[in-house]
């Protein structure tokens, strides 16, 4: 078994990399994007419902849209194209994706989706992200130590010693088998190994079915601290699903810009920006959740009320 940065170092020819949530093909994909010699176009497959050709046309300038142009470009491999999220949209947008693909099949294209049930491009090649075996769980969790904030309250050999010793209590043989499959499976992910890693940095006993409610728990206690109020919770709940309705990313960033700062922070990484400039060189920012997993935390809360700590 590779790792994925060995078994995919670039972007050649054309590949489907499928995953569970959170195993990290976004980031792999952002991972490309930074460290390709090529021109990188990434798309959102939500951004494909018109079609592909049309989604790179919106994110350029100049004889770059000219379609003609464009399309020469992706077949001669002059430019690489990232499409993340397969599984998010339509089974119209996906066919017309498949289609663009393989007429393109000499484009440099790269593909995500969680599984599920359809008819990948017949040019293009699938990999399969798997979970991490059991050993590698605890190298990971350890290894977490680098990335967590200098300020954490466990640390050095403590640290590593609270890691092994949840371990052990959370894949203890002695539980049901159903329990056990559950715990190894939420362990075996990445994204809620690193929220694992938070807890115990900070002297918490993670609970692994809350780990977004601890994460959220611990995020609202240092924002009353900060802002000496509480987090508007219910008020964020309802403007992420208004936002969710009317299918955009970008959260509201005028009316909860000390929230999202917090959500930001880099102890929970709830969310992050993106920068650039428009057309007249003006500098711009939003603010997206990190992952679905998040923003369904806050989905939920519109249904259930607010947040025991």
């Amino acid at each position: 078994m590779k790792t994925i940065a060995q078994a995919l170092p670039n972007i050649n020819g054309q590949i489907v990399l499928v995953g569970n949530s959170g195993l990290g093909k976004s980031m792999f994909l952002r991972h490309l994007v930074k460290t390709s010699g090529q021109i990188v176009v990434y798309l959102p497959a939500q951004k494909c419902e018109k079609g592909v050709i049309e989604a790179i046309q919106a994110k350029l300038h100049g004889q770059a849209q000219d379609a003609e142009f464009l399309k020469s470009l992706i077949y001669s491999g002059a430019i690489d194209i990232c499409i993340d999220g397969l599984n998010e949209v339509t089974a119209d947008t996906r066919a017309k994706i498949t289609h663009f693909v393989e007429c393109y099949f000499r484009g440099n294209i790269i593909m995500t989706t969680q599984p599920l049930e359809w008819i990948p491009p017949s040019t293009a090649k699938i990999y399969e992200l798997q979970p991490l075996e059991q050993q590698q769980i605890e190298q990971f969790l350890i290894s977490r130590q680098l990335r967590l904030p200098k300020d954490a309250k466990v640390q050095g050999d403590e640290y590593k010693k609270a890691c092994k010793n949840y371990l052990t209590e959370a894949l203890n043989t002695q539980q049901s088998r159903e329990e056990l499959d559950a715990a190894q499976r939420i362990l075996s992910n990445p994204m809620d190994l690193s929220l694992v890693a938070l807890m115990l940095s900070q002297g918490k006993y993670p609970n692994l079915f809350y780990l977004q409610e601890q994460q959220y728990n611990l995020m609202a206690a240092e924002y009353l601290q900060e802002w000496n109020q509480e987090f508007p919770l219910k008020k964020f709940s309802e403007a992420v699903y208004e936002m969710r309705l009317n299918d955009q990313q970008a959260l509201p960033a005028d009316e909860f810009y000390q929230a999202l700062v917090s959500l930001e922070d880099e102890k929970y990484k709830m969310v992050i920006s993106r920068q650039w400039q428009d057309e007249k060189e003006e500098a711009k920012k939003e603010w997206y959740f990190r992952h679905d997993k998040i923003m369904d935390f806050f989905l939920v809360q519109n249904f259930l009320g607010e947040v025991k700590r």
